[in-house]
């Protein structure tokens, strides 16, 4: 790496030192913005003041996702149990077709155990038409197979170019990671011991020793953007992280996501993957080798509240089901399909997916899926994306626009609602600079950035993403849900929809925060998700839920909440 170069990225690491020491106030996205100055969705308000005293149902939220680990200090006693299986006995008890499915299942799992990392989309699709294509005459294909081709030839120049690049920045990275890593070496044995701080590193006279000079210039730039560190050893820890980040991302790139050699579905899963409608596959694990992700959106929805533990999630009252879909790479229609009727089969009236992919491989079988939660009266909240791109234009899958419409149907669902993400930031910082966003393929904006919530192993930590924005809207359809549980799933998009609070004011473009944009321009609704107006226009709503529907999902419920009682007992 040459020194101009070197000069860019140390700016570019440095600076997130900077970001850094900004925060937004803690637990944000529960409060509310003319008590707390931040527009959060309000929960706290809601439950201070109309929903104080009262009781509401429970409600199951279904987190599809990579993963949620059941035993978390603020989960534990919310999670789903399943009232029909005995644990552990390696038996189907209730004949479900899943062995010992306590806490939900996991479809990219199997008795070789579990999937982590995964190609994208583009990659699988490549791949196979790869074996079609690779050695045809082009002439002599029809004109359907001639635009297939077009489009193959598309995905090649995207696979090979990107992992190409993603391989030379690997090297790049790792280059870079020992020019520091020495440079920080060398002053740390300079200072011998001393704090790296503005007089001792001034002091230092690195001469024309090039890893000193760097070294020098490292923390002299640190310490201008007001950080503070102890030791050296601090500061390469810093440094170290920061460098890791990004050496993992280009090393998933490069050897997985972009990987057409790669496929690790036969191996471990073990399903007939040319079967799309094969259901019975998969494993227990709930958790998977790395539940980051899936753990801190169910402690978006409903980590517990006020238990002076950790923080709080956005509703009560809620038990989650943990399905297992989504590896380090694109998720796989026939997973998402399966998970989807799943959760509807097991009581789920409300089912998050935070996730998403530009390519769809089966988007028949994802529509179906969603067809049948429809009518099981089944609300599903989906992240919007993170490509800062116009849904209107670019493709998003899944999405709530079936591909083939049935004869008297819909051309769209109507138990979908499609989340952008909100920053804590005011004025044109108010929409994320990384969100999707669309006039008529996004529904609503929610809290999104600077999201405090439950990681793995009992611990805590920030993240944000239309993926956090999209369990803060299942959380306060949980709540809606919960009391007042007449109304359909229909009846509560809508409610959300139209009791949001809008912003009439213009924000920075995502992707182009220099770019002025109303905000109403963004989504459908041009507002923030509200909890107490959405509660307000509920409680003047009259339910439209089936009776029976109603009955099924209330049964059920009560089944999972006396067992779970029994196994705590």
């Amino acid at each position: 790496m040459n020194l101009k170069s070197f000069v860019f990225f140390l700016t570019v690491i440095s600076s997130t030192a900077l970001i850094a020491q900004e925060s937004a106030p803690d637990n944000w996205f529960n409060l509310d913005a003319d008590e707390a100055g931040v527009q959060g969705v309000s929960s706290n308000k809601l439950y201070n003041g109309l929903l104080k005293n009262k009781k509401g149902e429970t409600v199951i939220v279904a987190i599809i996702d990579s993963g949620v680990d059941a035993e978390h200090e603020d989960l534990k006693d919310i999670m789903w149990v399943n009232p029909g299986e005995i644990p552990g006995n390696g038996i189907d008890d209730d004949k479900n077709g899943y062995i010992d499915d306590i806490h939900g299942w996991n479809f990219i799992g199997g008795k070789n155990g579990n999937i982590d990392k995964d190609n994208l989309e583009v990659t699988r699709l490549y791949r196979k038409y790869h074996k079609k294509f690779k050695d045809v005459s082009v002439a002599s294909l029809s004109t359907k197979d001639k635009e297939l081709y077009a489009s193959y030839k598309k995905m090649e120049k995207t696979v090979e170019e990107t992992r190409q690049g993603a391989s030379e920045q690997l090297a790049q990275m790792e280059s870079t990671k020992l020019i520091i890593m020495d440079a920080l070496d060398e002053l740390n044995k300079v200072l011998d011991g001393k704090v790296p701080n503005a007089e001792n590193i001034k002091s230092v006279e690195p001469g024309d020793n090039r890893s000193l000079i760097v070294g020098k210039n490292i923390v002299s730039d640190v310490l201008s953007q007001g950080q503070e560190f102890a030791s050296v050893d601090e500061i390469k820890e810093f440094y170290n992280s920061q460098i890791q980040g990004a050496l993992d991302y280009y090393d998933t790139q490069a050897n997985y996501q972009y990987n057409p050699d790669f496929d690790p579905r036969q191996s471990i899963v073990g399903d007939n993957y040319a079967n799309q409608t094969e259901k019975s596959y998969g494993n227990n694990d709930v958790e998977g080798p790395d539940a980051f992700h899936g753990t801190h959106v169910a402690g978006i929805v409903a980590a517990v509240r006020n238990n002076e533990i950790g923080m709080d999630g956005v509703a009560n009252n809620v038990q989650i089901m943990s399905v297992r879909a989504v590896p380090d790479g694109d998720e796989r229609d026939k997973d998402v399909a399966n998970a989807i009727r799943y959760a509807v089969d097991n009581g789920a009236s409300i089912i998050n997916m935070s996730f998403g992919k530009g390519f769809s491989w089966n988007k028949k079988i994802v529509d179906d899926a969603v067809r049948y939660a429809e009518k099981k009266d089944v609300l599903l909240v989906h992240a919007a994306g993170n490509s800062h791109e116009n849904t209107d234009i670019s493709n998003n899958f899944p999405n709530d626009k079936f591909e083939k419409k049935k004869f008297f149907g819909k051309k769209e669902a109507r138990n979908w609602i499609e989340v952008g993400a909100l920053s804590w930031e005011s004025g044109n910082k108010a929409a994320a600079n990384f969100s999707n966003y669309g006039k008529t393929n996004v529904d609503l904006f929610a809290p999104g950035v600077a999201i405090y919530s439950t990681t793995p192993d009992n611990n805590y930590g920030d993240a944000q993403g239309t993926s956090m924005a999209s369990p803060v809207v299942a959380g306060v359809a949980a709540i809606i849900r919960s009391y007042f549980p007449k109304l359909s799933a229909r009846q509560v998009k809508s409610i959300l929809m139209e009791s949001v609070v809008p912003l009439n004011q213009k924000v920075g473009k995502p992707g182009d925060s220099d770019t002025l944009v109303p905000f109403s321009q963004l989504s459908v609704s041009g507002g923030v998700i509200n909890a107490v107006k959405a509660a307000e226009k509920a409680s003047k709503t009259k339910g439209k839920r089936k009776a029976k529907l109603a009955a099924e999902k209330a049964a059920k419920t009560k089944g999972r909440m006396n067992k779970s009682t029994e196994n705590k007992a």
